[in-house]
């Protein structure tokens, strides 16, 4: 079987899908040369690489972006794969799809609708968006989401039939870039709690500063640390109340600075009000540290609670509070949570998980009758040859 791997910007999860498929078939990942020189020394010498032009194009699309779209469909005829599976993740894949009908298409949705406070009716970048959404809804033989909600959502609100759309893990995509970062023996900093990632209002900051004076009230040593960018800063600033007790880091985290922080904190906060999934999850299971979560999209679905760490509802400050008290009140249940998550990360989140069930569903759309069973069980079972490098 051949599999060629595109994205436009997920190069953690696709540069990882990619490397655990090259262990069972031939991958060619294509990947924009905007950044990706970051991305490349984590890629399995296995999987066959095309950078494609990219920068020059990265502000919108138009006649002037065909000349990359006509080299990455070069670099795929050129492969001739059995199934393209591509990251819905750019206004590009509009008028590349089409292109490449004549292939098997499987897609992967992160977020299958817009967050709110993302989605402007008559902002260009938004209608672009949704445009690509539809799209890469309508085209593809097979999709993949990161929950049961999230299916639920594509039969349910789109009429996506029910046998198109494949639920696989989210994976632990986002830990690697942080873990080589990690330091022996540097252990929780006190009663620290993280947040951490993109700050946008469906990420639920809000509650969590809301939170602050309960757990504070039990607690009176914690620190929440804030880590990450996104919206103006300014309306969180003006809501905290206990200063001291915020510790705020408001831009890009690099990856060691992201690692240390994972560390040093007692438990993740993801107080969200609406998601689809996260990978600050898998990346706190990834440090062994267990989380609070809010019982919205499928991020339910990747913690066991009272096992894992909490699942409170939404928009509850009370709740989110009293989870948080819970867990930095018993140290022992922390670390035990922590190393559950870890175990879970590496068995039911893992990609040789998640690549069994990627073949599967290769198999099912490849474009010959009969074929693709014949494919996924050379693959499986190791025969099928690997390719090299091309850069």
């Amino acid at each position: 079987m051949r599999v060629a791997c595109l994205t436009f910007w997920f190069y953690d999860y696709t540069i990882q899908m990619a490397n655990e498929l090259a262990r069972h078939t031939e991958v060619l990942l294509l990947l924009p040369d905007y950044r990706s020189e970051e991305y490349l020394e984590s890629i399995d010498p296995n999987v066959k690489v095309k950078i494609f032009s990219y920068s020059r194009y990265a502000g919108g699309f138009g006649p002037s972006c065909y000349p990359m779209l006509r080299e990455i469909v070069a670099a795929i005829n050129h492969f001739e794969p059995d199934v393209i599976h591509f990251q819905v993740n750019n206004p590009m894949l509009c008028p590349l799809l089409p292109m490449l009908h004549r292939y098997p298409l499987v897609a992967t949705f992160h977020d299958i609708e817009p967050h709110p406070g993302e989605d402007r009716l008559l902002d260009i970048g938004s209608l672009l968006y949704r445009l690509t959404l539809f799209v890469s809804r309508a085209l593809p033989d097979r999709i993949f989401v990161h929950g049961k909600a999230l299916k639920q959502v594509l039969v349910e609100n789109y009429r996506i039939p029910a046998g198109k759309v494949n639920v696989i893990p989210i994976g632990e995509h986002e830990v690697a870039p942080f873990i080589k970062f990690k330091q022996e023996g540097l252990e929780p900093d006190g009663h620290r709690i993280l947040f951490f990632g993109r700050i946008h209002r469906y990420k639920g900051l809000d509650y969590l500063i809301q939170a602050e004076p309960l757990i504070t009230r039990e607690v009176p040593d914690a620190r929440i640390v804030i880590a990450g960018t996104g919206e103006d800063f300014g309306r969180y600033e003006k809501a905290i109340a206990g200063r001291d007790t915020f510790e705020v880091h408001n831009y890009r985290i690099p990856y060691e600075e992201g690692a240390r922080l994972f560390q040093q904190a007692s438990v993740v906060v993801l107080p969200y009000v609406e998601a689809s999934q996260s990978g600050v999850i898998p990346t706190a299971y990834g440090f062994k540290r267990p989380v609070v979560v809010t019982d919205v999209g499928s991020l339910p679905e990747v913690v066991d609670g009272g096992k894992t760490g909490y699942i409170v509802p939404p928009r509850d400050p009370a709740a989110l509070a009293g989870a948080i008290v819970s867990l930095l009140k018993d140290p022992e249940a922390c670390r035990h949570m922590g190393e559950q998550g870890y175990i879970k990360l590496k068995t039911d989140m893992a990609w040789s998980t998640i690549a069994e069930s990627l073949l599967a569903a290769y198999s099912e759309v490849a474009s010959v009758p009969g074929k693709g069973e014949k494919l996924v069980e050379e693959a499986l079972a190791g025969t099928t040859p690997a390719g090299g490098k091309e850069r």
